[in-house]
């Protein structure tokens, strides 16, 4: 295979948030693999059942379908590289178009996500998220709760939170330090002034490339974003005018003033959904795949 292009969707998982790995991950000792090594090796030819992210990842490569590359995912884990023959031979027998990988043998592997060029890591351990955001990465921990359902498999699905998510947290910061009426005057006031970016701004950016460039019949797989937040007007000028000024479009935008997310969720019924709040995540969980963007002021 060729080196990624610059235009490629890259998306860097770990192997937890690609398959379920639960049972096995129970004997994981990190002073002493070697019980984890001998189980996985012993599955070897037992194909690992889907995780939470599979859906999304078999649909993000059905992007390629035609022999175009427009998406890449590489699996980036703390398995030993013996595992990680579990993990290809479950990939293989998925019929995955996945063929790079990178497994540090308990290490954490966020520093190969610049090589990797990624848009985006997938992942079920919060610290590999927590140092991936904290270098610059789109990354969120994979809520394994998660309910999974694909009711459109023709359409690759994305929803995102707002502050601290696709934005800074600066108005979040006003909203925890002073209440709504301070945090909707702010926001009010400076509804011509774009918001600072969020760690998710990357991947937003990516994903409405793969969008534009490939807005034609013959793409074999199509993609919808939305945002979802708890702003409500006047508020929502501001979060409208950011992406406008960014020149990024959103096919939807949510703004339900503090209304519960996951009802919505659950019509929208995205592949994925990214929120800084817990309670959120756990709440979309409910309906919809969803992660944890540990970021922010929330999770100070």
């Amino acid at each position: 295979m060729p080196p990624p292009a610059a235009s490629l969707l890259v998306v860097a998982i770990s192997s937890r948030a690609l398959f379920d790995f639960e049972e096995e991950n129970r004997v994981f000792d990190p002073g002493d693999d070697r019980p984890y090594r001998e189980l996985q090796l012993a599955r070897v030819e037992q194909p690992a059942k889907p995780g939470i992210a599979y859906p999304l990842v078999r649909k993000l490569l059905a992007f390629n379908a035609d022999g175009v590359r427009r998406v890449e995912v590489v699996i980036l884990s703390r398995n030993d590289p013996v595992s990680g023959l579990r993990v290809f031979r479950s990939v293989k027998s998925a019929a995955l178009s996945i063929e790079r990988a990178v497994f540090t043998r308990g290490r954490s592997p966020y520093a190969y996500l610049a090589p990797l060029k990624a848009n985006l890591f997938l992942s079920a351990n919060a610290e590999d998220v927590r140092a991936a955001l904290a270098a610059g990465f789109p990354a969120a921990h994979v809520y394994l709760a998660s309910a999974t359902h694909d009711s459109h498999p023709d359409e690759v699905r994305m929803a995102f939170d707002g502050d601290s998510v696709l934005f800074a947290d600066e108005a979040e910061r006003v909203y925890q330090a002073e209440g709504l009426a301070a945090f909707q005057s702010h926001e009010a006031d400076r509804a011509a002034h774009p918001l600072p970016p969020g760690p998710f701004k990357p991947l937003l950016e990516a994903l409405h490339r793969l969008q534009v460039a490939d807005d034609t019949d013959a793409v074999p797989m199509k993609l919808r974003t939305a945002l979802v937040t708890a702003r409500s007007a006047p508020a929502h000028e501001r979060a409208i005018r950011t992406l406008m000024e960014w020149n990024i479009e959103v096919d939807e935008a949510m703004f339900l003033g503090g209304l519960d997310k996951g009802p919505f969720l659950r019509e929208f019924a995205p592949d994925f959904f990214f929120d800084d709040q817990a309670r959120h995540v756990e709440s979309a969980g409910a309906h919809v795949p969803s992660g944890h963007v540990p970021h922010g002021v929330t999770n100070a």
